[in-house]
């Protein structure tokens, strides 16, 4: 097997490679904040500490940006960029209207939220839309996920590492973290199901039709109980089995465009890292393909 430790935080012989590079990761990204804005505080945080609603997009593009340093980047970059992720949390504070009490972006409970409704958003909608995974497979991504866990500033050890710790997480959290659709919580619901465009962006709102597809597979991918919650949309009987249909149709469709297409609404760094992979792929002894998800360390 070619040593990849020193190329990569997360190599070709890992679940996460596989998970991070699937063409659904879009539609899974916006499932994960919808799941994360049913925590209030964390909500709070969002709207009290940035212009989400302004820049729509920053946000997702910087989450994107940070998953792909922190599976695809060297380990220099991954700690790099996770030690301005942690300087600039410990900065932020979030006020509670309904308690007055003030909380730190970096409490552990909610840093763990965060972590734990984003993790398992990319894991469920992606094996749904296609990916083949055992359950050893399963076990092993959450593992793996410990370690990018560590760069918000959490401790492996505190993080679940396998599906039954992530559903027993969830449990737990569904107790103790008073889960439930507040104003921002709603608001950022109608948005990520149809989205106002900014001033800087109107030139896009003919094509906001293309997206309702994305908003609407991430919602009915949800959790049940979380689907509860919000009730935005109807339980309409029999829809599960064509929202699995709409994800591998998906998963399909977006794989056909080329990377050098699909990339174009990144961030500039997180393509400059991934047009500089198959380079480092390379020079680590690992054979690049065209779709980088099929690569494999010998």
């Amino acid at each position: 097997m070619v040593d990849t430790s020193t190329l990569i935080v997360r190599g070709p012989e890992t679940v996460t490679w596989r998970v991070v590079l699937d063409p659904l990761m879009m539609v899974a990204g916006v499932r994960a904040l919808m799941l994360q804005a049913l925590q209030p505080t964390t909500m709070r945080g969002v709207w009290q500490n940035s212009d989400f609603l302004e820049r729509p997009l920053e946000r997702l593009f910087n989450t994107a940006h940070f998953v792909t340093v922190t599976a695809l980047g060297t380990p220099e970059q991954a700690d790099a960029l996770g030690a301005r992720v942690r300087a600039v949390h410990r900065t932020l504070r979030i006020k509670d209207p309904e308690t007055g009490r003030t909380h730190r972006v970096d409490e552990p409970e909610l840093l763990l939220w965060v972590h734990c409704a984003e993790v398992s958003s990319y894991l469920e909608v992606i094996e749904r839309g296609g990916l083949r995974l055992t359950p050893a497979e399963r076990d092993r991504y959450y593992d793996e996920q410990r370690r990018t866990a560590t760069y918000v500033g959490l401790h492996a050890e505190d993080v679940p590492g396998s599906v039954a710790e992530m559903d027993g997480y969830f449990e737990r959290a569904r107790a103790e973290l008073d889960l439930r659709v507040t104003d921002e919580a709603r608001a950022t619901m109608r948005f990520l199901l149809w989205p106002k465009m900014p001033g800087k962006l109107r030139v896009l709102a003919p094509f906001k039709p293309m997206w309702l597809p994305i908003g609407m597979l991430a919602y009915y991918t949800l959790p049940r109980w979380a689907r509860d919650e919000y009730r935005t949309l109807p339980e309409v009987r029999g829809v599960q089995p064509v929202v699995t249909f709409g994800l591998k149709v998906g998963r399909f469709l977006v794989g056909l465009i080329p990377e050098r297409i699909a990339g174009r609404p990144f961030k500039p760094e997180t393509r400059d890292l991934m047009a500089d992979l198959p380079r480092r792929l390379t020079e680590s002894g690992v054979r690049p393909h065209r779709k980088l998800q099929k690569v494999r360390a010998a």
